[in-house]
């Protein structure tokens, strides 16, 4: 695996323009996204912290972002351990999501749920909507933030389990039972700010 050092980006240079802390906390609680538990370590060492802030990087190779305070102990063995592993959880899993939230001290954590391990060692959650295990391939510092990009080496995921979502400070499912409209033909959606949707 190619190794690069962890690089820093400054994002402090339009800070003054910045809208408050708070604004930033109330426009961002409308951003809908699927509640996650990055994991690092292995065995009675591992770590772990739930996070919204993932993404999904590149097809070339499949990655993955996860971004945690860089100041923390997760932060700190998944840079020494080079790897994580991320669980999407389920449907029903808010207990597990308030454990690794600090509801429960670090050490007990992984008592919450049914745990088992990848190949790596890295914890994997059984029943989750989908599970993935990553080797690490780089690092930005951001902010008060690590951005960790991992290749994707191993997934499982459920064919029953819809996600856990969290958006508006509170946990949140998919609604099956509202259909959006078909997309048209050409692949684009259009848009007519004059008119409401249907």
């Amino acid at each position: 695996m190619r190794q690069t050092p962890p690089f820093s980006v400054d994002i402090d240079a339009h800070a003054d323009l910045a809208v408050s802390k708070a604004e930033f906390a109330d426009t961002l609680s409308h951003l809908a996204a699927t509640v996650c538990v990055a994991s690092a370590g292995k065995g009675a060492d591992s770590l772990g912290r739930t996070v919204t802030a993932t993404f999904s990087l590149s097809a070339n190779p499949p990655s993955i972002v996860v971004s945690i305070k860089a100041d923390s102990p997760l932060a700190m063995r998944i840079a020494s351990e080079q790897g994580f592993s991320l669980a999407m959880l389920a449907e029903g899993q808010e207990l597990i999501a308030d454990a690794f939230a600090g509801k429960i001290e670090a050490s007990k954590r992984y008592l919450v749920g049914i745990w088992a391990d990848w190949p790596s060692g890295r914890p994997r959650l059984l029943g989750a909507a989908a599970a993935l295990d990553c080797v690490l391939s780089t690092a930005v510092e951001v902010g008060d933030h690590m951005l960790f990009v991992g290749t994707i080496v191993a997934t499982e995921t459920s064919t029953h389990a819809g996600p856990l979502i969290w958006s508006r400070r509170r946990y949140q499912s998919l609604d099956r039972t509202r259909a959006l409209p078909a997309q048209p033909s050409n692949g684009h959606a259009t848009f007519n700010p004059g008119k409401p949707a249907p």
